[in-house]
């Protein structure tokens, strides 16, 4: 679906209503919006708390409506032993839901997943598509 900022509720309703997986990754590149979109899908799902990107943190909690959401952001992740540090093991192993952008270093940890595909397609225009579920 494309969408501009004015839409990005609808974008979030959108990759809620495909999500089938509790962890959904956002490999996208730099300036694309992850961070904007994660933000919509959070408020979309209750959470009432400012939600901010995790860059310094990795990781942010949020308590939505009926569940947790954890937010990654790692960007600044260079190996497996990064997140072996901070417990990654523990967030995956929870049943709420995971939203993690720059998921690369993740990957081989990972064993059901969603790709959330996004695209600039003009300076105020981006599309987003979310894949199947991937099991490993």
């Amino acid at each position: 679906m494309e969408y501009t900022l004015d839409q990005i509720d609808e974008a979030a309703q959108y990759v809620l209503a495909c999500a089938k997986a509790d962890t959904l990754l956002f490999p996208a590149e730099m300036g694309t919006g992850k961070t904007t979109l994660i933000k919509a899908i959070c408020k979309l799902a209750g959470v009432q708390d400012e939600i901010t990107s995790p860059t310094f943190s990795l990781v942010n909690e949020y308590q939505a409506s009926r569940n947790k959401i954890f937010h990654f952001d790692l960007y600044r992740i260079k190996s497996l032993d990064e997140l072996h540090d901070i417990g990654v093991e523990d967030y995956l192993d929870s049943a709420h839901l995971k939203l993690v952008e720059w998921p690369e270093v993740l990957m081989p940890l990972l064993t059901r997943y969603q790709l959330i595909d996004m695209q600039i397609i003009d300076k105020n225009k981006r599309a987003v598509r979310v894949s199947d579920v991937v099991n490993r």
